[in-house]
């Protein structure tokens, strides 16, 4: 009895700490960048700001609220997500970032970097994770179809 429990224990741990998938290579991203994330679930809305940057071989993502506060912060380094802070854990926008990172891998790298994506007339998948629906080339829709949440993202001007 105490085994089946301790294995079933082990089981939803496990389950819990799956990560979203990440490309095989880090693709080569026109950084900086800072994007409006439009958050949408069940009627609700919430709206973000997110900035990507190189660092060294690292890839930096902050995102913040309107106001400016911190949300998330978290590196891409070497394939593997890594804490940038102080902000506790945040597997919501880890998985954002991971779709994001998806969306804005350039078509001509993402046979290498997601072997199992589709790409067709404007629309992106990666099964069952995301599909991604472009209106132009950083103006898109990620979609999570299990969990019935979209985020519409768009560019934001950069100041000279």
């Amino acid at each position: 009895m105490m085994r089946a429990l301790l294995i079933g224990c082990l089981l939803l741990l496990a389950a819990c700490a799956s990560q979203p998938p990440l490309p095989v290579h880090t693709p080569n991203l026109a950084l900086p960048v800072q994007l409006h994330i439009e958050r949408e679930q069940d009627g609700q809305r919430q709206d973000w700001l997110l900035v990507i940057q190189r660092e060294g071989e690292a890839l930096r993502w902050s995102l913040m609220d309107p106001l400016g506060i911190p949300l998330a912060r978290q590196k891409l380094v070497a394939g593997s997500w890594q804490a940038d802070g102080l902000l506790p854990p945040n597997p919501q926008a880890r998985e954002l970032f991971a779709a994001l990172l998806f969306a804005l891998t350039p078509a001509a790298e993402l046979p290498g970097s997601y072997p199992q994506a589709r790409e067709d007339d404007g629309v992106r998948a990666l099964k069952p994770h995301w599909q991604v629906i472009y209106r132009a080339p950083l103006t898109f829709t990620v979609s999570m179809p299990g969990q019935h949440l979209d985020y519409r993202v768009t560019a934001l001007e950069s100041s000279p």
